[in-house]
């Protein structure tokens, strides 16, 4: 007798709801640290309120919340299906998910208060770092394990980034986070001066780089071709740009730190190495692009295939604008500006947030045994909401880049600077509210999608929150009766 096994889509669900729940969490603080720039009042004179305290937690909420239980999620499900067997390690599988939600928690609750290492992407002190060690390492057991058990030889794409960015995020995470406790809330790096600096951008660098890059790469490789409903463009092609992608980028991190004390030396390999890094970087956005050809006709039914779509052509965009303002030249007038707000804002809501929804709109229904997702109309209209809200957001940070380039190294003919600091933020004010607007945009387009997916899980949640059943006394025969 031939044995049906299932998969185990339960921490998939938990998954899906945490990747809701902190993207709605991550990006209403954003809203507000974003209005707090337009209107300094907003802080209200409470410390733990400020634009300083609370942007940490928008980036922590949005990359590593939001961000990461989407790739945890999307992992545990691919791995699956691709290797035609059910996840391993169930109960380890369930241990990452609350490990990981328990760390995001402590991190989001003590960086406020100056609980921080104050590093880009790696605030949380020692305790929470070794919390995180511990969460990562189990889920790069339950991910190899699952796929060491695959019944189908040949591994898929969308595995090879999932297991890069698994071994590479621990790596980076280990050895940029190595400190020294000197009490319960206080560490310090092993790192000092310029060399913390170079370590604390590789690894800043490449967290972009395998984290909100290889991850988000292997979820576009499974489900761009899921929703077109045919191959994959070239699967040769992303083999190459596998190899190519993850042999680069490694080194381009320096280009963080263009104009400061890093030897020049250094700063040159970062530059070269970013626009090597081209190369892959189009060539991925290409093969999804080219996968939809002969199904373009999906864009006017489907919202998740949009999302997908723009998703790779602001991939592409980014990257090539990442390239772009590594070379010197470019640099100098980009540097410190809100030009790399907009650059990183370009990658991580049009290309990052967008593959995340178009795939959790893809996979939910099928996660949650459902035909199709709740309401179509409100995924349409989450679609239009969230790319109003980006080109807002990012129009309106190059303009205000620009303009602070601009001023900044404006002079008068005797070399004294021909602006003051305060008229470049005057300048500048009314892009930040319409940056405010953007992101209003954004956040409601969340809303929706929640509510969609709430109503979506109707049927899932009936299923885990059983009603008590009631016993209704029978009524006595009649010859009981006296």
């Amino acid at each position: 007798m031939t044995q049906i096994e299932t998969y185990d889509d339960h921490v998939v669900r938990l998954f899906l709801l945490a990747a809701t729940i902190w993207g709605i969490v991550g990006m209403a603080i954003g809203v507000l640290v974003a209005a707090q720039l337009a209107w300094p009042s907003l802080n209200f004179d409470v410390p733990w309120l400020t634009f300083g305290r609370l942007r940490p937690d928008h980036t922590f909420g949005v990359v590593f919340a939001f961000g990461g239980s989407a790739l945890m999620g999307t992992c545990y499900y691919i791995v699956q299906r691709t290797g035609h067997t059910r996840l391993a390690l169930g109960r380890l599988a369930t241990f990452t998910f609350w490990g990981w939600q328990l760390a995001v928690v402590l991190a989001l609750a003590t960086m406020p208060f100056g609980i921080t290492q104050a590093k880009e992407y790696a605030e949380p002190e020692w305790f929470i770092d070794l919390l995180i060690a511990v969460v990562w390492v189990s889920f790069g057991i339950v991910f190899f394990a699952t796929l060491r058990k695959r019944r189908i030889r040949h591994i898929y794409v969308a595995n090879w980034y999932y297991g890069a960015f698994i071994v590479a995020v621990g790596l980076l995470h280990i050895v940029n986070n190595l400190a020294l406790p000197a009490s319960l809330l206080k560490s310090y790096p092993i790192y000092s001066g310029v060399v913390d600096a170079m370590v604390q951008w590789w690894y800043g660098h490449n967290a972009v780089a395998f984290f909100l890059t290889a991850g988000f790469l292997g979820m576009m490789y499974y489900f761009v071709p899921r929703q077109a409903q045919q191959p994959l463009w070239s699967y040769r092609f992303s083999i190459v740009n596998f190899w190519a992608l993850i042999s680069v980028y490694m080194w381009a991190g320096a280009h963080h730190l263009m104009y400061t004390a890093l030897p020049d030396w250094v700063q040159s390999v970062g530059m070269a190495f970013s626009l090597v890094l081209l190369m892959p970087s189009l060539g991925s956005a290409a093969n999804g692009l080219m996968t939809f050809n002969g199904a373009w006709h999906k864009l006017k039914t489907d919202p998740a295939a949009k999302f997908m779509v723009v998703a790779l052509v602001f991939y592409a965009a980014s990257t090539f604008e990442g390239s772009m303002l590594a070379i010197k030249s470019a640099n100098s007038l980009s540097h410190y500006t809100d030009w790399t707000i907009a650059h990183v804002h370009s990658g991580s809501i049009g290309w990052v947030a967008m593959i995340t929804i178009g795939s959790l709109y893809a996979m939910a229904p099928r996660a949650l045994a459902q035909p199709k997702m709740y309401s179509q109309r409100a995924m349409e209209l989450h679609f239009w909401l969230h790319t109003g809200g980006l080109l807002l957001y990012v129009i309106a940070m190059w303009a205000s880049g620009v303009t602070q380039g601009l001023m900044w190294r404006a002079t008068n003919p005797d070399g004294s600077l021909a602006y003051s600091f305060l008229a470049t933020l005057m300048a500048i004010k009314p892009f930040y509210v319409v940056r405010v607007l953007g992101g209003l945009l954004v956040l409601s387009g969340m809303v929706v999608m929640a509510w969609n997916l709430w109503h979506t899980a109707a049927d899932a949640r009936a299923r885990v929150i059983k009603p008590i059943p009631v016993p209704v006394p029978m009524p006595l025969p009649a010859a009981a009766h006296g």
